[in-house]
């Protein structure tokens, strides 16, 4: 299926690793221009030595300024972004013993603000140029809350709201605003949460991943390039009638009606 983004500009947060380079590198196989931005430089020089094709920029999205100029430098690069996927930051799986304050904080600066702050500049950005689409990949913690993923969960059930109030605020200037909602997937991260279960339930990391994986009906955990197809698609043209949505892709683990 063609979908239509040779030449889209699309930029990815997140996007030197796991589930954001899985999209740069689906996004770059469509034809599109792709920039990704993550704070790390030596996993973005990584990530293009993998993926020649992409435009690079280093920023903590934590921080708006920081955000901003990323943005600036990537669509001087590459042009008027048509898409941008949000895929940076994760909030720390901790057991609820273990939370402060700081930690409730930390929760929200690591993963809502992460996304405001390139959120915020490009929606206004694609309003005023009459089109363009955000796809944020959420997780299914912000709809089944988890003792070890309480003030992630309280994030990424933050960005499902903003996801439905900014695709309302949107629509009618030609922009779509949609959310996926992974789970356990099989990234660097997973080992962390996997941890702070083994913790909680006193247990080792090989029982918490066996438990984990008798959750899920389909059997497996989900690859990041299955989320990736997701992404795409919801950016493209094909999904021209899909907004303000937040998509379950969770291998029917949570079976509840949304």
């Amino acid at each position: 299926m063609d979908l239509g983004l040779k030449d889209k500009v699309a930029i990815v947060t997140g996007g030197s690793r796991g589930i954001g380079f899985a999209c740069a590198e689906a996004f770059l196989a469509e034809g599109a221009r792709v920039g990704i931005v993550a704070r790390n430089e030596a996993s973005l020089a990584a990530a293009k030595m993998r993926l020649p094709g992409i435009a690079t920029a280093v920023a903590d999205l934590v921080n708006a300024e920081a955000a901003l100029r990323a943005i600036d430098a990537l669509e001087e690069e590459l042009g008027a972004a048509h898409i941008l996927v949000n895929s940076a930051g994760a909030a720390r799986r901790t057991p609820p013993d273990e939370l402060s304050p700081a930690a409730y904080r930390a929760a929200m600066d690591a993963k809502f603000f992460s996304y405001v702050n390139a959120i915020d500049p490009l929606v206004k950005r694609m309003a005023a140029r009459g089109a363009g689409v955000v796809v944020n990949v959420v997780g299914n913690g912000g709809k089944v809350a988890s003792p070890t993923h309480i003030p992630g969960g309280a994030a990424n059930a933050a960005l499902m709201l903003m996801t439905a109030g900014l695709a309302n605020a949107y629509a009618a200037r030609g922009v779509r605003v949609v959310a996926v909602n992974p789970g356990i997937t099989e990234t660097e991260r997973m080992t962390q949460g996997l941890e702070a279960d083994a913790r909680l339930a006193g247990t080792t990391v090989e029982e918490a991943r066996a438990r984990g994986l008798a959750r899920i009906p389909l059997g497996r955990f989900a690859a990041p390039g299955e989320i990736a197809d997701m992404v795409v698609f919801l950016a493209s043209a094909r999904a021209s009638y899909v907004t303000g949505v937040s998509i379950g892709m969770d291998g029917a683990a949570s079976p509840i009606v949304v």
